[in-house]
């Protein structure tokens, strides 16, 4: 029974340790230093932490126009709207253009026959004809002026 009576009194002494009353301070600061900490703390709350967080909220929503334009997929444009639609909503629509950008346009592909956007196909091919024309020039040039040598 020893045992028991000792476990009892053991029990009672952390039970009185742990919920007798003690010397409690609200906060580390007092007077004017608590004062200010308060004033700096409701800047931090009512104006800081808003501003960074609909900041973020307008970084994470541009993702996927900025996925869309990285990887230059055709339908870019419709990915921006949907991303401002997706703010308007409040966020529903986001993770449809976050899909949308890193997929493949299938249909765009069967309708064009790329997956890419026409004009930079014009560009290539307009910049790949004044490459030719260059060359042509160059070697009308090389060969005219090895004849005169």
């Amino acid at each position: 029974m020893k045992p028991n009576v000792l476990t009892r009194d053991w029990y009672r002494f952390l039970f009185v340790l742990v919920f007798l009353p003690a010397h409690a301070h609200a906060s580390i600061f007092q007077g004017e230093t608590l004062d200010k900490v308060a004033d700096v703390l409701t800047w931090v709350v009512l104006v800081i932490a808003p501003i960074i967080g609909i900041a973020i909220f307008l970084v994470i929503h541009i993702l996927p126009e900025k996925i869309a334009e990285k990887r230059e997929h055709p339908q870019t444009k419709a990915i921006q709207c949907l991303c401002l639609l997706s703010l308007v909503f409040g966020g529903i629509l986001w993770p449809l253009a976050w899909l949308w950008a890193y997929t493949k346009p299938v249909l765009h592909k069967i309708a064009y026959g790329t997956d890419q956007l026409a004009h930079r196909q014009d560009e290539e091919e307009e910049e790949i004809k004044h490459l030719r024309e260059r060359i042509n020039k160059l070697e009308v040039k090389q060969s005219g002026g090895g004849r005169n040598n």
